[in-house]
């Protein structure tokens, strides 16, 4: 005889998951309505309550997508799960009779945002399983939402920001209901990287996410929205190459897959450093009523405590496998540092401070800064000259991964937040001698700023302290590279 699964009665149904040593998985949860036939290109409609007990021990079909191109599809496992129903989420809970409940009242509550540009990705990758984070007695949750044109489309018969409004909604769905699974719905710390950490940031800005959520970590990500006019022209692109007007209306009416293409198609060429057609998040004036950096800069969300940074070397993920930091030479760099309107000043001083360096690699290491660890660091200084009340910490992933030369590249520092070295996905960044003992260190970090608000070092000061995970044993820094980001204050 088969034992029964945990189950969890919620105010839309009954729920029945898995179990495995104390931690209770329940995958595949709907948060929001299938956003199919008329409710496609429209805002999430909570999800219709359903009879007896639901199965929810597989992963939801994840959003539309296609896989990476090569070679990132090797590094970068994305899992694909069919069906229309993605607006999902996934839950991991401490687990012994029933769900269990921290001494002080409920447990400290997680909420995964995945990365992928916008157009990749899910939480089915294996990497953001969440049995560590429930081990160690977090409630974690992990979202689905809409990727590319619908999610990130920019239409006038249709409301703006469409995955952004899944998140929120998905937030909204942890706030009323994580409380059955002995998750505290006052302690919840939403936490996402690249793509993920963009939108924390547009969240952290915006109204209608406001008290959703205590705490934020945002990894390897930038406060950064685009204007209408700016995001409709990838719309534009793709109704163009679909010979479609660039409605909802028309683009409903196309087939997925060819909609796929033509979106693949559209943004294949593009760079955060020299540009091409992306799909942003963008000021819409109502869920992101202005511009995040700004907003934050003028004290949007000073009640939250933030946990932010980046890894040493972001760009290598793009640049290595690629070439080009083989390619570049020193009168491509000069152009491309031209283009992507990187201060002189700034050029020279990376220069001079990295003779040993390929000039692709310092292209590299100027763009890492000019899109990540600038941004960063100008927030958290504006946070400290604004007295913000909540804490600010900053932390730099600097362990270097011997894959294919790839460094300490973005995306690698993953597997050690959610201590899931073991898995061979996350060994396709990794290699299979990353050190466990800095895995646990940083996973015990993001926890305990989960639980307490404090991950475990002083916070943000004038002398710019900033815990650094690898290479050796975590330690921290005041003002690493210094040089180069006052090379910035132009």
């Amino acid at each position: 005889m088969t034992e029964r699964g945990p189950e969890v009665r919620t105010r839309y149904g009954a729920l029945r998951g898995r179990l495995e040593d104390g931690v209770a998985a329940f995958l595949g949860v709907p948060y929001a309505q299938a956003p199919v036939g008329p409710l496609r290109f429209r805002a999430p409609e909570p999800v219709e309550p359903w009879d007896g007990v639901r199965e929810a021990t597989a992963f939801g079909p994840t959003a539309p997508k296609r896989p990476y191109a090569p070679p990132l599809d090797a590094l970068l496992p994305d899992p694909d799960v069919a069906g229309d129903d993605c607006l999902n989420l996934n839950v991991w809970a401490p687990w012994g009779d029933g769900p269990e409940s921290a001494e002080d009242g409920g447990r400290p509550v997680m909420v995964w945002i995945h990365g992928g540009s916008l157009i990749h990705g899910s939480s089915a990758v294996p990497v953001y399983d969440g049995t560590a984070f429930a081990r160690d007695g977090v409630v974690l949750v992990s979202v689905n939402y809409r990727l590319g044109i619908e999610g990130f489309g920019v239409f006038p018969d249709a409301p703006g920001n469409l995955g952004l409004r899944d998140q929120i909604a998905a937030l909204t769905w942890v706030r009323d209901t994580v409380a059955e699974f002995g998750g505290d719905p006052e302690r919840v710390t939403v936490f996402g990287e690249s793509a993920g950490a963009i939108s924390i940031a547009a969240l952290l800005a915006s109204p209608p996410a406001k008290g959703l959520f205590r705490r934020a970590v945002v990894q390897s990500g930038a406060p950064i929205a685009q204007p209408l006019d700016k995001a409709r022209r990838a719309t534009e692109a793709v109704a163009a190459r679909l010979e479609v007007p660039a409605t909802a209306e028309a683009f409903a009416r196309v087939d997925r897959e060819e909609l796929l293409g033509a979106q693949t198609e559209v943004t294949g060429k593009g760079s955060p450093l020299t540009g091409g057609h992306s799909f942003q998040i963008v000021v819409d004036g109502e869920v992101v009523p202005r511009d995040p950096a700004q907003a934050l800069a003028d004290g949007a969300s000073a009640e939250v405590d933030l946990l932010m940074g980046t890894t040493t070397e972001e760009y290598r993920l793009w640049f290595v496998p690629s070439g080009v930091t083989d390619r570049v030479g020193p009168l491509v760099q000069r152009l491309l540092l031209w283009k992507a309107k990187v201060p002189a000043r700034a050029a020279r001083v990376y220069r001079a401070g990295r003779p040993q360096e390929k000039p692709g690699e310092i292209l590299g290491a100027l763009a890492t800064d000019k899109l990540l660890r600038i941004p960063l660091n100008t927030l958290a200084d504006a946070r400290l000259r604004s007295g913000a009340r909540a804490g600010t910490y900053m932390y730099e992933f600097g362990w270097r991964s011997p894959v294919l030369g790839l460094g300490a590249c973005h995306a690698l520092e993953l597997g050690f937040v959610f201590d899931t070295l073991d898995l061979p996905e996350t060994r396709a960044l990794t290699g299979s001698d990353a050190p466990g003992d800095l895995a646990a260190a940083m996973h015990a970090a993001w926890v305990s700023f989960a639980a307490t608000g404090d991950p475990g070092w002083r916070t943000w000061d004038p002398a710019r302290p900033v815990m650094t995970f690898g290479p050796g044993v975590p330690s921290l820094i005041e003002a690493p590279r210094e040089a180069e980001r006052r090379a910035w204050d132009v």
